[in-house]
C-alpha cells in the first residue's frame, strides 16, 4: 500500500504486516492437531488458499517449542513437487544432530538404522512438518508412512504433518492410497470462515495508529460488503488494500460501500478460481475426476458440450468438490 494512502487513512503498518488473530476455530484446531503429535499420528492440515495456513503452522510450532514436550523439525525445500523421502529424511537429520555442520547422511538400511537411534535419544516425540504437501507424490506419501513404523519399532516416536491445499485429503482418499488414508488424521482449517467482519474490524484496529477508529477509514456498509464476499484473510487483505486506494483517489473518508464494490473482483467465485483455491489446477482436476485436460479447459470456458458439462459436474459432486 502506498505510503500516502496509509497516511491519509491512519495506517501504521501495511495489512499484510498484521499480527495473527486467533480464532476459537483455531485454537480448538491446534488443540487437536497437538493431541495427535503427542500420539505419533500421521495428520493432515488442509486449508484454501488464503486461508491463514502459515501463520497457524508458525504459531503452532513456537507452542510446540515452548512447551518443549516435542521437538519440532520442518522441511524447508521450496520446490515440493520434486521433494522425495531422501529429501524429508535429510531434513530430520539436519534438525536432530547435535553437531549440524559436520554431520552426514549415511547410505540405506544405515540411513534409516542412524536416524531412529537419533529419535531415540532425543527421549521427546518428534514432529515433522511439510508445508505444500498436496504437491507430494504416492510413493513419497507411502514411504512417509513406513518411516515413521521404522522410528516406532526403535523405541522413538515420529509425528507427520502434512500442512497443504484442500486437494491433499482427495488426493489420499484416492482408492490407491488406501494405506494412507485409513491411518491418518484429517483436519480442515477454514481461517476467517463465518468471523469476516470481526477480522475486518480487528485489520483495521491492529494496522491502525492509536487514535484511528474502523469507521473512520472505512463504513459499516463497506465492511458489510466486504465481508459478505470475501472468505479467506487473503482476499480480505487485497481488496481492502484496493478499497482504500481507490477511495483515496476519489477523495473519499471514510471508504463507502460503493468504492468496495468498484474494486471487488466480478469472478472470485466462479469454478476456476474455486478449484484452484483449493489446489487442483486442470490436469490434477482431469486426474481427479478421470476427465481428459482439454475438457476441463473448455469447462472453465464455458465452452463444453452440455451433456458432458453435466456428466463432469455429478463426478465433481461425488468427489465432493465444489461446483
Amino acid at each position: 500500500m502506498r505510503i500516502e494512502v496509509m497516511q491519509h487513512y491512519g495506517l501504521d503498518k501495511p495489512f499484510t504486516l498484521a499480527d495473527y488473530l486467533e480464532t476459537d476455530h483455531a485454537k480448538q484446531l491446534s488443540k487437536h492437531v497437538k493431541g495427535a503429535i503427542l500420539e505419533g499420528r500421521l495428520i493432515a492440515l488442509c486449508g484454501i488458499v488464503g486461508s491463514g495456513k502459515t501463520m497457524l503452522l508458525r504459531k503452532l510450532q513456537d507452542e510446540l517449542r515452548e512447551e518443549n514436550r516435542e521437538t519440532v523439525s520442518k522441511s524447508q525445500s521450496v520446490e515440493k513437487h520434486r521433494v522425495t523421502l531422501e529429501t524429508l529424511i535429510a531434513a530430520l537429520f539436519y534438525d536432530l544432530s547435535p553437531d549440524k555442520q559436520k554431520f552426514k547422511i549415511p547410505q540405506r538400511e544405515k540411513r534409516e538404522r542412524d536416524l531412529s537411534e537419533l529419535v531415540k535419544k532425543t527421549k521427546k516425540p518428534v514432529v515433522l512438518f511439510i508445508d505444500e504437501a498436496q504437491d507430494l507424490n504416492g510413493n513419497t506419501l507411502n514411504g512417509l508412512k513406513r518411516l515413521m513404523e521404522v522410528i516406532k519399532d526403535g523405541g522413538g516416536l515420529l509425528s507427520i504433518v502434512l500442512v497443504g491445499k484442500p486437494r491433499l485429503k482427495y488426493v489420499m482418499n484416492r482408492g490407491v492410497m488406501e494405506e494412507i488414508c485409513f491411518r491418518v488424521d484429517v483436519f480442515d482449517f477454514d481461517g476467517m470462515a463465518g468471523v469476516q467482519r470481526r477480522y475486518i474490524e480487528w485489520l483495521l484496529k491492529d494496522c491502525g495508529k492509536r487514535d484511528a477508529l474502523p469507521g473512520d477509514m472505512v463504513t459499516d456498509e463497506a465492511v458489510d460488503l466486504l465481508a459478505e464476499k470475501l472468505r479467506t484473510p487473503l482476499q480480505i487483505q487485497w481488496h481492502l488494500t484496493r478499497a482504500l486506494e481507490a477511495g483515496y483517489e476519489a477523495g473519499e473518508k471514510p471508504v463507502s460501500a460503493s468504492v468496495v464494490e468498484s474494486v471487488l473482483l466480478k469472478q472470485i467465485d466462479d469454478l476456476e478460481p474455486t478449484l484452484k483455491r483449493m489446489g487442483f489446477g486442470v490436469r490434477d482436476l482431469a486426474e481427479q475426476i478421470e476427465a481428459k485436460p482439454a475438457e476441463i479447459r473448455a469447462l472453465f470456458d464455458n465452452q463444453l458440450d452440455p451433456a458432458r458439462t453435466t456428466e463432469l459436474r455429478e463426478k465433481m459432486l461425488r468427489a465432493g468438490l465444489p461446483v
